[in-house]
């Protein structure tokens, strides 16, 4: 039985791992945090812990999960260059699982992304993102449209920094060859959807994620936390957990 802990308890994602993690029959939720709690106290005596709250956060968590030699799960969107370094520099000494998203479908929608990618390029295919979260969301783009996006500048030769266009507006021109559209939505109450479109002259490809419940991505974190019992030191993300590379 995988033991774990669960930080922001009292936030909707922190509410829905607690769930995830008790409905496992592999694991149990044993410890809780937020803010204000004493989090080295939280990180004893359990096998692995899951992370969902605020990327400012972050530096915290590693460090607690370093002291105790406790394997991570990090959801957290939205960090820094600087605070991604952290997490690399954490992975050499702890098994750490630092995905954009923990939906099988979503994992899913990231393969058939870069397949696709592969088969009809940008040469003759026009590429474009986008994505809709709840009007709550801080952070845009999403974590998982940045990793769409970056997996397409892998398999097209592009660079997320000079051919990524984060939306449009005025007299812009003609659309440059190997731009990629970027277009972020918030309102509602919605989860979280996702879609790449591959266009080209008379005809279009899209894949489509559309999440309905938060719980798809807490389960596959639950997931991603048993499958770390038997990791070394390491980076990996939820495309190693589901045996996909």
């Amino acid at each position: 039985m995988t033991k774990l802990l669960i930080t922001g308890r009292s936030g909707r994602m922190g509410q829905t791992l607690i769930e995830a993690g008790n409905e496992n029959p592999d694991t149990e939720v044993t410890s809780t945090h937020d803010s204000g709690d004493d989090l080295t106290a939280a990180f004893q005596d359990v096998n692995a812990a899951i992370d969902f709250t605020v990327h400012h956060f972050t530096g915290a968590v590693l460090d607690a999960a370093m002291a105790s030699n406790t394997p991570l799960v990090i959801g957290t969107t939205g960090h820094t260059d600087e605070e991604r370094e952290a997490i690399v520099e954490a992975s050499k000494s702890l098994p750490i699982v630092f995905a954009p998203n923990y939906s099988v479908g979503v994992n899913t929608l990231f393969y058939l992304t870069r397949k696709a990618a592969q088969i009809l390029g940008n040469d003759r295919f026009d590429i474009e993102v986008t994505e809709m979260h709840h009007r709550h969301k801080i952070d845009a783009p999403s974590g998982t449209a940045r990793r769409l996006l970056e997996i397409l500048n892998e398999e097209t030769g592009t660079s997320y920094k000079d051919d990524i266009a984060h939306g449009r507006v005025g007299n812009i021109g003609a659309r440059p060859s190997k731009e990629i559209g970027m277009h972020t939505l918030r309102g509602g109450d919605v989860v979280g959807d996702h879609t790449v479109m591959f266009a080209a002259d008379g005809e279009r490809v899209e894949l489509t994620h559309k999440a309905s419940s938060r719980m798809t991505f807490a389960s596959g974190a639950v997931r991603a936390a048993v499958w770390l019992q038997d990791q070394p030191a390491g980076l990996y993300d939820m495309q190693d957990v589901l045996g996909l590379k």
